[in-house]
């Protein structure tokens, strides 16, 4: 089943290539989205793919790459959005 979540990750996660970290991690989940920075210092994880294939994704948000700190993901699940990639913004 496809679904769709978007996550919003704080802690020490701009500067620390946590964007194309998530790129990277996303393509191999097979997954379509992005990853933007926000203005307060955070990011934006959106997931679309099979639901297993998110799980994972959002699991590996829970730590992100070696140079992040991350204190705190949050989630929720959002209605299906159809993307042909995954994008850094």
């Amino acid at each position: 089943m496809n679904v769709s979540y978007l996550a919003h990750i704080s802690g020490k996660v701009q500067g620390v290539y946590f964007r194309a970290s998530s790129q990277q991690k996303a393509i191999e989940c097979s997954l379509s989205g992005y990853a933007r920075n926000l203005a307060d210092g955070d990011v934006e994880v959106l997931l679309c793919g099979e639901e297993k294939n998110v799980d994972e994704m959002l699991e590996w948000l829970n730590h992100g790459p070696p140079s992040a700190t991350v204190s705190h993901v949050k989630t929720k699940q959002v209605p299906w959005q159809d993307h042909n990639h995954f994008s850094i913004g």
